[in-house]
């Protein structure tokens, strides 16, 4: 069964990642060039003739800077006009996009830069363009307005479907990030799906509080926006109230966060305001139930959740006409062939499905079944309805606030403080993160989590560090010495 989608809709199921991204979104600036279309902070809206107009100067300096297409982009700053507008001109003139979160710290950026091999870096901050600097010299390295010599502007938006634009990075099961490469198609097939499903149209208006470093952000809510010929609001980062009063100053229809974003909002004094969206829609974790039923009760809204993955862009979703059952993710989208093995693992295909990793062939050969479905790593199991649960995940990755976390990362960051034995990371169930990262350690010493934190600062991304911490005796192993995650449980919490 697949998503319910509006009576007498022509839906071609070819259309899926026919085109390339620019090629969708130019209908729209030829079409309606006066209509609004971005806009930042509590700023006016830049038309659709405006982005046309910016993105092609932005991508005449790029092209008289010396990229041409193929050729990655490296964009670490935080959600902005300027950095969509960048974004957008990136993907008009072929260049490949590296999406980098700016917590990471110098190790973990290094690592990412190394595999990504980018020509260029888009950063907003001076000390992280230092540090870029120092990989490779002859990096052109700028801000997100692309503060660079004006040039001509070349041929843009003729980039094939087949054409990578995002090299989008996901923890893997090793620990080392690995780089899935998404195609103009790829892109253009979710984006498409989720015009479709959701019945998003250019009167809908969304508040875009999501960073633009993660494909929840990019490829749904950027991307979708453009693709529905809609508009958005980008705020800089997530503030309640700041949300708040853009659903109320927009009249906005549109809200996507992560169930930690929702709890806030839930919690408000002024929650009542989101009674006014059309749709208010959570993914990248698992909603609790008990949240689902506080946001219905303080907002009137039924949350919309779906299901997806960096390597796959969205893949399920709860339907907007009919029942949306707390627990499950729903049916699949437009275009998405989905099965269980018989391990219960969640398999897919589809024009939304990327062809690999970059430079990964030990890690494509896990990824894919011999006849060519793509290995989530999620397990789920369906209800007589046909809609999704997922009930765990074959990887071990913990998912806290939104973001991946992988254990292994954690493990051997600690493992090099002087006075950890022993280490295993886990996620621990939580109403407000979904999950929080959780560190059970043999140590010499007790060790608080001020001074945890201190060793951590410079090695991981604050989003990765332990929020718990049990000191334990030893770690349980199976008879290979295998820990067992499944077995950890209390042990004496550090003092904080």
């Amino acid at each position: 069964m697949s998503i319910h989608l509006p009576p007498g809709l022509r839906f071609d199921p070819a259309s899926l990642g026919a085109r390339s991204l620019p090629q969708a979104w130019a209908a729209h600036w030829r079409a309606a060039p006066e209509r609004p279309v971005l806009a930042e902070g509590g700023g006016a809206y830049l038309t659709w003739g405006q982005l046309e107009a910016e993105s092609a100067r932005a991508a005449g300096r790029l092209f008289a800077a010396g990229l041409r297409a193929g050729e990655r982009v490296l964009a670490s700053a935080a959600g902005s006009l300027a950095l969509a507008v960048a974004h957008v001109a990136c993907l008009r003139l072929g260049l490949v996009v590296v999406p980098a979160n700016p917590a990471y710290r110098a190790p973990e950026l290094a690592q990412l830069f190394g595999d990504a091999r980018p020509r260029a870096a888009i950063v907003d901050d001076a000390e992280r363009a230092a540090q870029l600097a120092s990989l490779d010299p002859a990096l052109l390295v700028c801000t997100p307005a692309l503060e660079l010599s004006e040039g001509p502007v070349p041929a843009l938006d003729d980039v094939s479907p087949d054409a990578s634009a995002l090299l989008a990075y996901t923890s893997g099961t090793t620990g080392r990030p690995k780089g899935a490469l998404l195609s103009h198609g790829n892109l253009h097939a979710t984006a498409e799906a989720l015009r479709l499903a959701w019945r998003w149209t250019p009167a809908d208006r969304l508040v875009h509080a999501l960073p633009l470093f993660h494909l929840h952000g990019l490829g749904v809510a950027l991307h979708g926006t453009l693709q529905a010929g809609a508009s958005a609001r980008l705020l800089p980062r997530f503030d309640p109230d700041a949300v708040l009063d853009a659903v109320e100053r927009d009249e906005a229809t549109l809200f996507f966060g992560v169930p930690t974003m929702l709890h806030r909002l839930a919690e408000h004094p002024r929650a009542s305001a989101l009674a006014r969206l059309r749709l208010l829609v959570s993914g990248s974790a698992a909603l609790a139930a008990d949240l689902h039923a506080r946001i219905a009760e303080r907002t009137g809204q039924a949350v919309l959740e779906r299901y997806g993955m960096t390597e796959t862009g969205m893949l399920v979703s709860n339907p907007v006409a009919g029942r949306r059952e707390p627990g499950t993710v729903g049916f699949p989208l437009p275009g998405v062939e989905l099965r269980l093995a018989a391990s219960g693992e969640i398999e897919v295909r589809g024009p939304n499905v990327f062809r690999g990793y970059l430079d990964r062939p030990d890690a494509n050969a896990d990824a894919f079944t011999p006849d060519g479905w793509f290995r989530t790593g999620d397990l789920g199991a369906l209800d007589a309805d046909g809609r999704l649960r997922i009930v765990g995940r074959a990887k071990e990755l913990v998912i806290s606030g939104g973001f991946n976390v992988h254990p292994r990362e954690v493990e051997e960051a600690l493992l090099a403080h002087p006075d950890v034995r022993e280490a295993a990371v886990t996620g621990t169930p939580s109403a407000e993160w979904g999950e929080v990262v959780t560190a059970y350690l043999v140590t010499e010493r007790e060790i608080g989590l001020p001074e945890l934190r201190a060793h951590l600062a410079e090695r991981l991304a604050a989003f990765k560090h332990p929020r718990v911490v049990h000191r334990v005796a030893a770690l349980p192993r199976n008879a290979l010495g295998k820990v067992q995650r499944h077995r950890l449980r209390g042990g004496c919490v550090l003092p904080a």
